[in-house]
């Protein structure tokens, strides 16, 4: 077997078939690690991840769950591996450090899901910046932006296991990460292009999953204006990108796709 990406291991099985003889067979399969997210020496939450660029995870979680706004905002960050799992440990700038620890004053604590760190029902659906960005995507490009995505994902094809998130621009896919988790997919590319300076407004995000609220939610809390992906959407992600001012493409194929909301984007963006 060729050498495997970052997150995926080499298990061994027992193959059963009916019209063979049972057989051990080795088969590449996804990791999936406690991921446990520090501030300023306090966990915030504990997420099952892949352990590959756990960096950009670390700044994208931070952005999108409104920790930062800034990455110059952790002014530190370690990747710690224990027995039990990987700890992202950051150090925040004063003011964020101190937002945070009011922040904390009202939560239950954590969870390991999508709507990390809340115990309330508003926060669930908390305001969102309407975003006026209007990336100009070729609509070819829109239609086959999920298997552009599908061509990047080399985890996916040694496990057939996770999900990934991706960049799309007028030039292409910028670049791609993959997790177990889509959410954690989509803040890895967040992360990744916050690193690099790169602003969301210029193009759309492309997901490898069906798209739910917290999707939208991180969409546009990273200041882009399209989400394309090859799943449906449910109907509360719907209602929030209309309010949101997202273009929301799913159902995506090669010769179609559904636009649900803000439809303006893709009539008459050709070059």
């Amino acid at each position: 077997m060729s050498q495997l990406p970052q997150g995926a291991v080499t298990c061994e099985a027992l193959e059963l078939s009916a019209s063979a003889p049972p057989r051990k067979v080795s088969r590449a399969l996804a990791e999936e690690v406690p991921v446990a997210l520090s501030y300023n020496g306090s966990t915030q939450a504990v997420m099952m991840a892949s352990p590959s660029d756990l960096t950009d995870f670390a700044y994208g979680f931070s952005l999108t769950e409104g920790i930062i706004t800034h990455p110059d905002q952790i002014t530190d960050l370690s990747i710690e591996t224990h027995d039990a799992g990987t700890e992202l440990r950051m150090w925040l700038a004063e003011d964020q450090a101190r937002a945070l620890t009011t922040r904390r004053r009202a939560m239950a604590g954590p969870v390991g899901c999508g709507l990390c760190g809340i115990d309330s029902l508003s926060e669930a659906t908390r305001a969102l910046p309407h975003i006026t960005a209007d990336p100009r995507l070729p609509l070819a490009s829109v239609l086959t932006a999920t298997q552009t995505l599908r061509a990047a994902q080399t985890l996916h094809d040694a496990t057939r296991s996770v999900h990934a998130a991706g960049f799309l621009t007028r030039d292409g896919l910028l670049l791609a990460r993959e997790d177990v988790g889509r959410h954690n997919a989509l803040d890895k590319v967040i992360g990744a292009l916050t690193r690099q300076g790169i602003s969301p407004a210029t193009g759309a995000f492309v997901l490898t999953s069906r798209v739910s609220i917290e999707l939208v939610q991180k969409c546009a809390l990273a200041g882009s204006g399209m989400l394309i992906a090859v799943s449906a959407p449910t109907t509360r992600a719907i209602a929030t990108a209309d309010a949101a001012g997202v273009t929301l493409v799913a159902l995506s194929r090669a010769a179609s796709v559904l636009a649900f909301t803000h439809t303006s984007r893709l009539t008459g963006n050709t070059p």
